[in-house]
């Protein structure tokens, strides 16, 4: 078996484009190979940027994502640290839980979706539009999540409910945060955007039937990736 010292003694070249994922998910092979065992501390975030050929900030959004799955913890003045062979990621966001957002969000996105298909202005149908394309082009995590949370408010604000909106917008920090959650356990990025794009352009055409059912199969597909963290809680 590789030890940590092993692990750690080669260089790996990082795709640029997403060099922090790449990070993380190297991470995360030595971690489940047992090569970066539980209990051990992790190389400086220095050394790593060293190791990796990558700047400190990028290690440092690699090792906060391997935190936000909770594989690791940094420990202020110690160190990182591996604390589970197992991504187990925490089940509440801000004020919410797991359970919370699964539940509500169909109540709530579905019919915002149908209501923007019939009331959407140009300019907004313009912005969906553009929003899917930056999505699309985006490589950096923390941009696409930001993306994402925008996309579902701007459905909400088309819908021309103020309700619909207002509860979209309480509960936007937490659905970017399980939507960081879900990309880092599922890598449903591509998947996302494709689902994005087709619930964007029934509301565009008016099909309001169309975007309902988009969005219903959207919030499908997350909470089949969300749905073991409930159980397991």
């Amino acid at each position: 078996m590789v030890t940590q010292q092993g692990w750690f003694a080669s260089h790996r070249e990082l795709p640029r484009s997403s060099a922090a994922e790449s990070i993380l998910d190297d991470l995360r092979e030595g971690i489940r190979s047992k090569s970066l065992e539980v209990g051990a501390r992790l190389p400086s975030e220095q050394d790593l940027a060293r190791h990796y050929g990558v700047s400190r900030p990028v290690v440092r959004e690699a090792l906060r994502s391997a935190q936000a799955l909770g594989l690791t913890q940094t420990r202020t003045g110690s160190g990182t640290y591996v604390i589970s062979e197992t991504p187990r990621p925490s089940q509440r966001f801000g004020e919410y839980s797991t359970r919370d957002l699964v539940e509500s969000r169909p109540a709530i996105e579905v019919p915002a979706a149908r209501l923007a298909a019939l009331r959407r202005s140009d300019e907004q149908a313009a912005a969906l539009l553009d929003i899917c394309t930056r999505m699309e082009e985006e490589r950096q995590a923390r941009e696409w999540v930001r993306l994402d949370s925008l996309f579902h408010a701007s459905i909400a604000a088309a819908s021309g409910n103020a309700v619909f909106s207002s509860v979209v917008a309480d509960t936007r920090e937490a659905l970017s945060q399980q939507s960081e959650i879900i990309n880092l356990v599922a890598h449903r990025r591509e998947p996302s955007n494709r689902e994005h794009r087709g619930i964007a352009e029934a509301i565009i055409r008016g099909d309001a039937d169309g975007a309902a059912r988009a969005m219903q199969e959207h919030l499908d597909y997350v909470e089949a990736v969300v749905r073991p963290m409930i159980d397991e809680g």
